[in-house]
């Protein structure tokens, strides 16, 4: 079920951040996945994210959550940005990596919603430690 756009706008989502949550973007479960990890905000939220690993560079990536609209998006970005990526990149993402995902203007993830990111960046930083200590 799509999320009221209006409101998110009104709360400070860009509008790619919009986009990414009502499409859902990398939301799922990788079955043959090569690392897993999972991460726990204050709040309760919880988001799991799956890599596809070849060679220490991430193919595919997704997630999946149980929370608000915050952790959607920051899961989405999370997984978006990491396609592609080397696990040791990954590995240093920060809040302001994600931040700068989404931001158009004076829009973006709303300050209220940061802790949502650093539960996704802690959730791929598990999964990279995971396989990195399996390996």
């Amino acid at each position: 079920m799509p999320f009221n756009i209006e409101l998110l706008k009104k709360s400070g989502f860009s509008d790619k951040a919009i986009i990414y949550v009502n499409e859902s973007k990398n939301v799922g479960e990788i079955k043959d996945f090569d690392a897993k990890g999972e991460a726990v905000g204050d709040c309760g939220d919880i988001i799991i994210t799956y890599l596809k690993i070849d060679d220490d560079i991430i193919k595919d990536a997704k997630f999946l959550y149980t929370g608000c609209v915050g952790s959607a998006s920051s899961g989405s970005a999370i997984t978006e940005m990491s396609k592609g990526k080397s696990l040791n990149d990954a590995q240093k993402f920060t809040l302001d990596d994600v931040l700068d995902f989404y931001k158009e203007g004076d829009k973006g993830l709303p300050r209220m919603k940061y802790e949502c990111a650093e539960i996704a960046i802690n959730s791929i930083k598990n999964a990279i430690e995971d396989y990195k200590k399996n390996k």
